[in-house]
């Protein structure tokens, strides 16, 4: 089974009725882990997929394999590419890479300036995440938005969750921020210009010296 075989996309109105089937799958998925997720319904899914806040992947022959949506918070200053699922069918293809990219650059269109986060007990996705330019951070820098933090409340982790004030939990929580990347990439700018600033003197000089010894040599 090949990448190529799956069409990656931001979901529609023509995807709805995959929405029970994704929720059914994200609640076994779950349960075979032994861990939990805020619960989602199908019409909290097929509302994703009619505001354009999410991505599918479908298989040639029709069947869904995968499927990532949008969650914002704070405002629009925070966003989270929550409820990441591949089709057990499909698993071991790297369909969920695949998602996981396609889900945030939809983000970072979206939400240019937002900074993206996800909570997750997956090493997988952890390491999708790292790819990506996520960053492993405390609890207190991610959104203190209660509607968030609500929708932990059907994960069986949640008592952990509260008798650590929300500090930590089983979860691991990651952190994208432009404003932060924007500031490394600069730097690095910087760098590289330093450098080539540097080379060119170091060439100039060099000439320089060249010059002057064909100079001596005419005399």
């Amino acid at each position: 089974m090949d990448i190529q075989d799956f069409d990656i996309q931001v979901a529609s109105a023509q995807h709805v009725d995959f929405a029970q089937m994704i929720c059914d799958e994200m609640a076994e998925s779950a349960k075979a882990r032994g861990t939990g997720i805020a619960k989602r319904s199908a019409e909290y899914v097929a509302n994703k997929m009619l505001e354009g806040k999410a991505v599918i992947a479908l298989h040639k022959d029709g069947t869904w394999a995968g499927f990532c949506y949008i969650e914002t918070w704070s405002h629009g200053q925070f966003v989270a590419n929550s409820g990441l699922i591949v089709n057990p069918q499909f698993r071991k293809s790297g369909l969920a890479k695949a998602i996981k990219q396609k889900i945030f650059q939809l983000s970072r269109k979206k939400y240019p300036e937002a900074k993206i986060f996800g909570l997750t007990t997956g090493l997988a996705v952890m390491k999708i995440n790292s790819e990506l330019g996520y960053e492993p951070v405390t609890y207190s820098e991610l959104t203190q938005d209660e509607d968030f933090w609500a929708g932990c409340k059907s994960c069986v982790n949640y008592d952990i969750l509260m008798s650590k004030e929300r500090k930590n939990c089983m979860c691991t929580a990651m952190l994208y921020d432009p404003a932060e990347k924007q500031k490394e990439f600069e730097e690095k700018m910087k760098k590289i210009t330093h450098k080539a600033t540097l080379l060119e003197k170091i060439e100039n000089a060099i000439k320089r010296g060249l010059d002057k010894i064909e100079a001596k040599d005419e005399r």
